[in-house]
């Protein structure tokens, strides 16, 4: 035991540090992530006054831990379909903001004469706002129902994601220490082919592990089943050359397209929580006093290119997405902070040994500086805004509502037949592809040399070659014949015979490509000639075009991703939580439509529509309630509003800010209740000759509706035995009635009846 002393009283001194500051942060509205520094930096041989830990390489596995958590957190929160559903404005406008900020952070560190890989891994940092501070933040200055708080929430998923690829982008860099473009592409493919991997297998299988267990599926079974997914993919991807915090966020991203993502995503929280505060704790023990007095000025200076290169570079990107200019400086005043994965892309230079000490606590007290000034730059915004547009020529004015106007009727109008088709055979031919090269060289890696041991070296070539092909089959028939007869062929051959010998060209692509693999294959295998190759490989083309058993097979694969993918949009409409379809495009641009969930101790609840009379006291209208798996869309003035009710609102920002301020009100005024002077008391009492409940029953004695008293029991008087009460049979003379009520209501009850209590 005594190697396990440091160990946990370190453990000790950290939690004790992070459970005394979060109190305080917490009483102060900060964020937890600041608290969790602070009790990093009093945890920290750099302050004296208290204890310090005394094997920091223990903190440093777990914070590593935390790490993986907290993607993998990530990852549940994330969806690829939601990804594919932010619109063009927040990917242009999260692109345009990433690379920005990526050359302010390269050129600071130029500016000061650092090394490369610290202005490389500056500039990476810079670019990723904090999605936990900016969410904090619009919670607490209740702006989540304000529109232009929906695309920075946008622009930070998107942002997510590309801080993953960063990361992978970063670490390449790191390992082969230069800057070839050759060696960049070679890691770009390898992450998409990874990526699209992972993906596509873990979409088709996982969800239909879990549907086959479901019904064993304990609260702790799936708890240990997501962190197995979890920590396999953590190390599948350290295997292939990522870090293990991609790997982690991957299987989060899968996770969360699954029915039980919620589920375990709660399951999950508080050991990302217990990790998590590790890991930032850790964060602020690696923060030296000394080295932010040191580095003063490039703190100030970094600092300053944030909110400047946010406000001005991140308000031209969201304006150049075509958002209003007000939109568009709301979002840039938003998004001028730096949290949880500046640390991880700190830690991770730290971790490879290529950026400087100084780096990591700079960052970290720019970090603290910009989530200090989060809430005061959002207010900034407006007025900020107004002295914009007052100084703004007219002519610039009119460039910009042009501008912005024509982007949203480009993108409304979008009938482009020809840009549909090659999107969808691009996917279909990289997904198809990447499955195929997997199949192959699973194929030709694991079960060809267990068949030549087993059965020699020619016929193990030969029942290996029948295997792989037939595995292949389905998918290479797929990647040839998927959208030849789909609505936008079917419309580009009909519009024009021009149309045909490219329509036929894009045919032949993808015969050539699914027929490269057969002759790989039996080259591979068989060192056959160019021509045998081709021969054959055209056969098998040809035979697997005609076939109606790949044909069904093909589909049936199809159909299980499809519905997989689908799987938990169609339980949420099944239960009434999806949007409508019309929320993105309601016909005012300043209308959109906002989810309110009804407070349990909200004044509103039990009141009908017609009562609380919303649209002439706020403006807005209630579209749909929904409640549990039930949704009344258009409600009338008689329905009522219970606790726990989803409300669908429409109105203006402004409108749906006065809404939600009122409905987080669960006091009229009164002092809280006392809830020890409710408390039940369990009491006794007999009857005696002269009370007036002698001869009368339970209920015309109005002991529940009177006296609010609950009878439980009936001692008679006469046997001495407790009987369950009869609320309709008379009272006795010496019967022991057992009450149970709040105390002021059993004394009035004990004076009523002139009661001897026992």
């Amino acid at each position: 035991m005594s190697h396990l002393a440091p160990l946990i009283s370190d453990l000790a001194l950290i939690l004790i540090c992070a459970g005394v500051m979060t109190l305080i942060f917490k009483k102060l509205k900060q964020p937890l992530v600041l608290g969790y520094i602070v009790a990093g930096f009093m945890a920290s041989p750099h302050f004296e006054i208290t204890p310090s830990v005394t094997d920091t390489s223990n903190i440093q596995t777990w914070s590593d831990i935390g790490v993986i958590f907290l993607l993998f957190a990530l990852g549940l929160e994330f969806s690829f379909k939601k990804l594919m559903k932010v619109g063009g404005s927040a990917v242009i406008s999260a692109c345009a903001i990433i690379l920005s900020m990526i050359v302010v952070g390269v050129f600071v560190g130029w500016c000061f004469g650092w090394k490369q890989m610290d202005c490389l891994y500056l500039g990476g940092m810079l670019a990723m706002s904090s999605t936990t501070i900016i969410y904090k933040a619009f919670d607490d200055m209740g702006l989540r129902q304000q529109r232009f708080a929906g695309l920075v929430l946008s622009i930070l998923i998107l942002e997510d994601i590309l801080a993953i690829v960063l990361m992978v982008m970063l670490s390449t860099i790191a390992v082969s220490q230069n800057f070839e473009s050759e060696e960049m592409i070679s890691s770009i493919l390898k992450l998409i082919f990874f990526l699209v991997l992972w993906f596509v297998v873990g979409i088709y299988l996982i969800p239909l592990f879990l549907k086959r267990v479901r019904k064993m599926m304990s609260d702790e079974t799936l708890l240990i089943v997501s962190l197995a997914f979890c920590f396999g993919m953590v190390v599948l991807a350290a295997q292939v050359g990522f870090s293990p915090a991609f790997g982690a966020f991957i299987m989060g991203s899968i996770l969360s397209e699954t029915i039980d993502s919620e589920r375990i995503e709660k399951l999950v929280n508080p050991v990302k929580d217990l990790f998590g505060a590790i890991f930032f704790v850790s964060v602020g023990m690696m923060v030296d006093p000394a080295m932010i007095v040191k580095y003063w000025g490039p703190i100030v200076a970094i600092v300053i290119a944030i909110l400047l290169g946010q406000t001005i570079l991140g308000t031209g990107g969201v304006l150049l997405s075509g958002q209003p200019l007000k939109i568009a400086m709301q979002c840039g005043f938003s998004l001028t902070q730096i949290g949880e994965f500046a640390f991880i892309i700190a830690s991770l230079g730290v971790s490879l040994k290529v950026t400087s000490d100084f780096l990591y606590p700079v960052v970290v007290a720019v970090s603290v500086i910009t989530t200090f000034l989060t809430p005061y730059m959002i207010r900034l915004s407006g007025p900020a805004y107004q002295l914009v547009d007052r100084l703004l020529p007219v002519r610039w004015k009119n460039l910009i509502t042009r501008y912005t106007s024509s982007s949203g009727a480009q993108n409304a109008n979008v009938t482009n037949y020809w840009r549909k088709l090659l999107v969808a055979i691009v996917r279909i031919i990289v997904i198809y592809v990447v499955l195929s090269i997997a199949v192959t060289a699973f194929s030709l890696h694991f079960i060809l040399p267990l068949l030549k041991a087993a059965m020699g070296d020619l016929w193990g070539r030969i029942i290996g070659a029948v295997m792989t092909t037939l595995l292949l089959a389905p998918f290479l028939r797929a990647l040839i014949m998927k959208k030849n007869r789909s609505i936008e062929f079917k419309a580009l051959w009909a519009d024009s015979r021009f149309n045909h010998a490219p329509l036929i060209s894009l045919i032949l692509l993808r015969v050539v490509i699914a027929s490269m693999f057969i002759m790989y294959l039996i080259n591979y295998l068989f060192r056959a000639s160019a021509a045998l190759g081709v021969g054959i490989a055209l056969l098998l083309i040809i035979f697997m075009i005609f076939s109606r058993f790949l044909k069904k097979q093909s589909i049936a694969l199809e159909r299980t991703f499809v519905q997989n993918l689908r799987s938990k949009d169609m339980h949420k409409e099944y239960l009434g939580e999806k949007q409508p379809e019309y929320a993105g495009n309601l016909l005012d641009r300043d209308l959109h439509l906002s989810d309110l969930v009804v407070a349990a101790e909200s004044l509103w609840s039990g009141c009908t529509l017609r009562e609380l009379d919303f649209s002439r006291k706020y403006g807005v209208y209630v579209a749909s309630i929904i409640r549990g798996a039930h949704r009344i869309n258009i409600p009338g003035g008689d329905n009522r509003i219970y606790p726990g009710d989803t409300l669908q609102v429409i109105g203006t920002d402004e409108q749906l800010a006065e809404f939600a301020a009122q409905a987080d009100k669960v006091s009229d005024g009164r002092e809280e209740e006392d809830f020890e002077k409710r408390e039940m008391y369990l009491k006794q009492f007999a009857l005696t000759a002269d009370s007036p409940f002698v001869g009368r029953s339970i209920i015309d004695c109005g002991i529940r509706n009177v006296y609010h008293c609950l009878v439980v029991g009936v001692e008679s008087g006469h046997d001495g035995n407790l009987h369950t009460p009869d609320v309709q049979a008379s009272l006795l003379k010496d019967d022991v009635l057992w009450v149970v009520g709040e105390a002021g209501n059993l004394k009035r009850l004990f004076d009523a009846g002139t009661a001897v209590t026992a």
